[in-house]
């Protein structure tokens, strides 16, 4: 390990940043939202959360499961969460093949 590329860091000193604080203070309120509002990496932040929902994940059972090798592979080319995009296939298999309800 390189010990240039380390950098201790801790609460009580934090890291120093880029940012210059000094011309931050000095600005307006309403140069900081034009500056916000040409910036191409400032994500809109006008959500309404009122509707809000807190969906709580379904529990997972570990199973044991045979997969075809090539399935495996193409699932876990995409890296971790390969389980988790697994289920989500299978998912969406079972909702659309849900019997329906006769009222």
């Amino acid at each position: 390990m390189n010990e240039e590329n380390i950098t201790p860091v801790s609460r009580y000193s934090p890291r120093k940043g880029k940012t210059d604080w000094a011309a931050l203070d000095a600005m307006t309120d309403e140069e900081i939202t034009e500056a916000v509002r040409r910036d191409p990496d400032a994500v809109p932040l006008d959500l309404d959360w009122s509707d809000g929902v807190v969906v709580m994940p379904m529990k997972k059972i570990p199973i044991s499961i045979r997969i075809d090798e090539d399935v495996l592979a193409f699932f876990k080319n995409d890296g971790e969460g390969y389980q988790g995009r697994m289920n989500a296939v299978l998912r969406s298999y079972m909702n659309q093949t849900k019997p329906k309800k006769c009222v």
